[in-house]
């Protein structure tokens, strides 16, 4: 056969075939980003990111997976931001909640107090009645300067003590209980012999269909203040035992109580309310005494020109200033 261009040269062999194409390259860092993903994932997310851009340009067996591990990520960062705003919006709204609450720390109790017709416990004298009467200090530092009272062993006779509070809107008369409370009222002589009340305004009225009281003893007249110690509830809170559930249900303290503010057990200091109105209170609150009906067609007049932002807890509208406390 004549060589080309006059012929052709026989076919060559057959060419081996193609090989097949190389499987994808694996990727370790995309395996690690979805593993990471449920794991932390911040780290996930870096990963996912890192594998992406290792292999730009380049297929890779693991992009499907660094996909995956990058809305794993963010599907979970996105979980976990809205869990914290919400947990955060709950506390904020919790704190402002128990700052409303704590608004006095030595006040009478909320005025939404279930209605009740129970009176307060008949008196039954405890043993060691004014045996030891303590005044230990308190966190707070006096309000106004004053010595604590004397302690230890008080007298109980005579049950009753007479005494007048002078304020600007006229006297309140008061026959303090020294036979059931006699480390209050122990207390309560010290202090109107030093002064501590003289100059200081009645800072709370309340005016609701629960709570009728008008507050006062506080010379900072914004309810926070006191003598720099503090000592223990009597009468009636000695009536119960200490776990009894009957602490936490509503008596009735019939108009005309003086009674103890406090703002917890054991924190009465020299703050006290004058019940103006049969009100709705759990039997923590130290009875006292009582006003007789001239001073309390005092706190009467108080009350009726109502509170000074017109709410029905807060400072009164008329001035109810205490220009001294005297034993009669």
């Amino acid at each position: 056969m004549p060589p080309p261009p006059y012929g052709q040269y026989p076919p060559g062999p057959p060419g081996y075939p193609p090989y097949p194409a190389p499987p994808p390259a694996r990727n370790g860092l995309a395996i690690a980003s979805l593993v990471c993903a449920f794991l932390f994932f911040p780290l996930g997310i870096v990963l996912g990111h890192l594998s992406l851009s290792r292999n730009r340009g380049n297929r890779t067996s693991g992009d499907g997976l660094a996909i995956a591990g990058l809305v794993v990520g963010y599907a979970i960062a996105t979980l976990t931001a809205i869990a914290v705003i919400v947990t955060v919006g709950l506390g904020a709204l919790g704190i402002a909640m128990d700052a409303d609450a704590g608004r006095s720390n030595s006040a009478a109790p909320d005025t939404a107090v279930p209605r009740t017709t129970t009176p307060l416990p008949a008196f039954a004298p405890p043993a060691g009645l004014g045996a030891n009467c303590q005044y230990p200090a308190s966190t707070e530092p006096a309000s106004k300067s004053v010595n604590p009272p004397r302690t230890g062993r008080v007298p109980t006779t005579p049950a009753t003590v007479d005494a007048t509070i002078d304020t600007a809107a006229g006297a309140v008369g008061l026959t303090l209980a020294n036979g059931m409370s006699p480390c209050t009222v122990n207390n309560f002589v010290s202090l109107a012999q030093q002064g501590f009340y003289d100059a200081t305004r009645c800072h709370r009225l309340t005016t609701s269909s629960t709570l009728r009281v008008l507050q006062c003893g506080d010379p900072t007249g914004l309810g926070t203040g006191g003598p720099g110690y503090r000592f223990p509830n009597e009468y009636p809170t000695n009536q119960y035992r200490l776990a009894d559930p009957g602490l936490e249900a509503p008596v009735v303290y019939p108009r005309g109580t003086l009674a103890m503010a406090n703002g917890g057990p054991g924190t009465n200091g020299s703050q006290f309310f004058v019940v103006y109105g049969d009100s709705q209170l759990p039997p923590t609150y130290t009875v006292f005494g009582t006003v007789d009906e001239t001073g309390l067609a005092v706190v009467d007049a108080i009350a009726r020109a109502g509170v000074k932002d017109g709410s029905d807890d807060g400072a009164p509208a008329t001035d109810a200033t205490i220009t001294s406390v005297r034993l009669d």
